[in-house]
């Protein structure tokens, strides 16, 4: 997966983040960020309508977030922080995240999460 630093977003700048959109937390959170996103830098893919564009394979999309801005595509972590960056609230933190030391913990953390994923979605079903 590609992961890199890209320029930070501007008002012209689009952001694309594919998410599950058969996870309650994924939702909940897509719904977060859609409300704070009041500038519409992001458009968002629900990754289980198979009409939806997909640029890589849909099912090893659905294990980890993914978002791309030009032609970098972020995954884990370093998605997160892409979005991060495009939400003035959370610009800060997203910034931070260009850090590698702090992008490794969000990704040690992230990593973490994923393991408990399975059992936070069937406490929300």
């Amino acid at each position: 997966m590609v992961v890199a630093h890209a320029p930070s977003l501007t008002r012209c700048a689009v952001l694309t983040v594919w998410y599950d959109g058969a996870c309650p937390l994924c939702l909940r959170e897509i719904a977060l960020m859609r409300r704070w996103d009041r500038d519409g830098l992001i458009t968002f893919i629900d990754l289980t309508d198979p009409a939806q564009p997909c640029p890589l394979d849909r099912r090893l999309m659905l294990e980890r977030f993914h978002a791309r801005q030009g032609d970098v595509i972020y995954d884990g972590a370093a998605g997160f922080a892409a979005m991060w960056r495009a939400i003035p609230r959370l610009r800060l933190l997203g910034q931070a995240a260009r850090f590698p030391p702090f992008l490794w913990l969000l990704e040690a953390a992230y990593r973490g999460f994923l393991k408990l994923r399975p059992i936070l979605q069937g406490w929300l079903r």
